[in-house]
């Protein structure tokens, strides 16, 4: 049945962003607002989607739409969801929504502030023109069922990350947007080639037809050439072990909702990428490329941990976290199995969810403290900040895999999905996947840890009042008793209108670790489907 809601879902924030090109003049007063509201309503609408979506039928397209787009070369305007992309859309909508909540509160010397006036102006409707244009980006791509269409929305997102870190980024941004834009147009290009190749191959473009039809009409060489790159573009974005080298300078450099959004969702859409078309579409090549695929993923989960116990940077440890986290889904879908696919996309889901939360964190702090250096926080924040250092140790608990939290489901079935691959893999192999993987985690346990004693622990008279000074978070004047809720070190802890963003997230967070049922349900029939011509 044809529904409305998809195009809706994308004409919401893309007609709220023409609108600022419009009448700029008279939106000018309400952009405080404007952001939160046309994205509040994208929410609601996903809200509508995730309650009225029939979940008995969780692995067939629904509120399908399928207009003809360019009739001379077969395009068709398909979009439609099911039990895989359904979360990644609810995911980028609230993500977007809170990103919104965050910038919209707050006085000038808030942390975090963007919208609000600053020396040297902070450009805020450019800002929120950025933000909805990438939201039209992000969400076309998890509705997307054609490929160039999916190909085309999976583009749109990089102007605008490109101008989130290049314009309202650190002292570095430069570089980092450019390493980022570069990085992400070449495994854009080489993914284009894969799916020109299926084309020629198939004569369609139809995402759903090309799954069904599982391979047919390629033979093995073609498959395999097409899902390796397929598989380098979605690997650049995700990022895989080797080319993930744009990231960190991306994550630390960017403003804090730039950080959010490229973590909670961006990372997503390469991952989604393998369960939506390289794995469905090309099984054989699936097969004969997933060895080395968990190679890489393995590589990448234990790099990331060693990597992130050498950082001093806040926001450059979570960044480097995520190429770890990241590699629990690849080796999810290596596996090509049931249990291991339903772990990678939970995996993706949990990882949105607490590493939207840690770059929140992370960029709260460094607007408090004026540095993100763990050294030069010195540590004690439980007793400076009790509130911010106690959900700064609630996230990175969740984020190291402890049972009951969101971070745990998702690693645990990728791994156990190793301990049995699928038909066709060897066992051996896979096995030894596991115990590395076993490893990584153990590792992330401990950088975690580390990283908890440096910031949150320990007496706060060692460091923070010379990172005070040094951030001048209050200017050139001492604390005096109009700063409401200053801290005795002369910072402020969480705001209300950090706790209206934060909070969801939290609660996310528990629901899914002590539920994992909501999301699995969802995904398993999905999963068995996109796995059939793999069984």
């Amino acid at each position: 049945m044809t529904s409305l809601l998809p195009v809706a879902l994308l004409a919401v924030p893309l007609l709220g962003a023409l609108l600022l090109l419009v009448a700029p003049t008279a939106l000018r007063p309400w952009l405080r607002v404007y952001g939160l509201v046309v994205s509040g309503v994208a929410l609601v609408l996903a809200v509508v989607m995730v309650a009225t979506f029939d979940y008995g039928q969780a692995a067939r397209p629904q509120f399908a739409v399928d207009r003809e787009w360019i009739s001379g070369l077969g395009l068709h305007f398909h979009l439609a969801v099911d039990g895989i992309s359904l979360p990644l859309i609810a995911l980028t909508a609230l993500l977007t929504f809170l990103c919104f909540v965050y910038l919209s509160w707050g006085d000038a010397r808030g942390p975090g502030q963007l919208l609000r006036a600053r020396a040297g102006g902070a450009r805020p409707r450019a800002m929120v023109f950025t933000l909805l244009v990438l939201e039209v980006g992000m969400i076309g791509t998890f509705l997307a069922l054609d490929l160039l269409l999916f190909f085309v929305f999976f583009e749109i997102v990089l102007i605008p990350m490109y101008f989130l870190i290049a314009i309202w980024g650190g002292k570095g941004r430069r570089g980092a947007s450019i390493k980022f834009i570069l990085y992400t147009l070449l495994g854009s290009v080489v993914m284009l080639l894969g799916l020109l190749l299926v084309w020629a191959r198939t004569g369609t473009l139809d995402i759903v037809a090309l799954g069904q039809a599982h391979g047919a009409g390629m033979p093995r060489a073609v498959q395999i050439l097409a899902f390796v790159a397929i598989g380098v573009g979605l690997a650049v974005k995700t990022p895989m072990w080797p080319l993930h080298t744009w990231l960190p300078d991306a994550h630390t450099e960017a403003p804090t909702v730039g950080s959010v959004l490229l973590a909670g969702v961006l990372l997503k859409m390469g991952t989604y990428g393998f369960a939506r078309i390289a794995i469905p579409v090309l099984p054989e090549g699936a097969v004969a490329v997933a060895p080395w695929l968990g190679a890489f993923a393995v590589v990448g989960i234990v790099y990331g941990a060693l990597a992130c116990l050498a950082q001093r940077d806040l926001k450059r440890m979570i960044a480097y976290s995520s190429v770890g986290h990241m590699g629990f889904v690849l080796l999810g879908f290596a596996t090509l199995t049931t249990v291991g696919v339903n772990g990678a996309l939970f995996a993706n889901v949990a990882h949105g969810l607490i590493t939207g939360l840690l770059f929140f964190l992370a960029g709260a702090i460094k607007e408090r403290y004026g540095t993100a250096d763990m050294r030069v926080l010195g540590g004690g924040m439980l007793a400076t900040l009790p509130h911010l250092g106690s959900v700064l140790t609630f996230a990175a608990i969740a984020s190291l895999g402890v049972p009951g939290l969101a971070g745990f489901w998702g690693e645990m079935l990728s791994l156990f999905g190793a301990f049995q691959p699928g038909d066709g893999l060897p066992r051996g192999l896979f096995l030894t996947f596991m115990v590395i993987g076993g490893l990584g985690a153990v590792l992330t346990a401990a950088y975690f840890l580390v990283m908890l004693s440096r910031v949150t622990h320990g007496l706060p008279e060692r460091a923070v009042p010379a990172a005070v000074a040094r951030s001048g978070a209050l200017g050139s004047r001492p604390p005096g008793p109009s700063d409401g809720g200053i801290g005795r070190r002369g910072l402020r802890d969480i705001q209300g209108y950090e706790w209206a963003a934060w909070v969801p997230l939290i609660v996310l967070i528990l629901l899914f670790g002590l539920w994992p049922k909501l999301l699995l349900s969802l995904t398993t029939p999905a999963v068995q489907t996109l796995l059939g011509a793999l069984s």
